[in-house]
């Protein structure tokens, strides 16, 4: 498959597309920009314009994808954390945007996900349906002391 050439203005332009459709953090800008040949000069500027201009602002991407994990996915706050760490959020970051997080949803979140769970597991020793119930809530990034918790009164 034969590379297409742009300019730089189209470059900047897709660039500029690119943020606006989706709140991205720098690591991600970086990563776009292998599908275009450019000298790290042209980078350079690409980014300091998307900077200056507040198409690319790393707080609001943090925080944007903090309220998506939590409130779409259901993730917990230790999955969330690894995920941004992996992107190359600094944890000072990710610690300030935590409070996007209302904590009585985060702690209804959990009782909801512990009862749905637990209901669904076809296993008939009460133990064994909350370790698994248990695995499952860490696997989705909840902290096991909160987890313990909260779920102790439960099922």
């Amino acid at each position: 498959m034969e590379q297409k050439y742009y300019t730089l203005p189209e470059i900047k332009l897709k660039m500029v597309n690119y943020c606006v459709y989706q709140d991205r953090c720098h690591k991600e800008v970086e990563q776009k920009f292998r599908d275009f040949i450019l000298v790290q000069e042209a980078k350079d500027e690409i980014m300091l314009y998307l900077l200056r201009e507040n198409y690319l602002n790393e707080e609001r991407f943090t925080r944007s994808y903090i309220r998506g994990k939590f409130y779409q996915k259901h993730w917990g706050k230790n999955k969330i954390t690894s995920s941004l760490k992996f992107k190359g959020i600094t944890q000072k970051l990710i610690q300030k945007s935590m409070d996007e997080i209302d904590e009585e949803d985060y702690e209804d979140s959990i009782r909801k996900l512990y009862l749905q769970h637990f209901e669904l597991q076809k296993e008939s020793k009460v133990f064994i349906k909350k370790q698994k119930t248990l695995k499952y809530l860490i696997g989705k990034g909840y902290e096991y002391e909160i987890i313990l918790r909260l779920t102790q009164d439960l099922s």
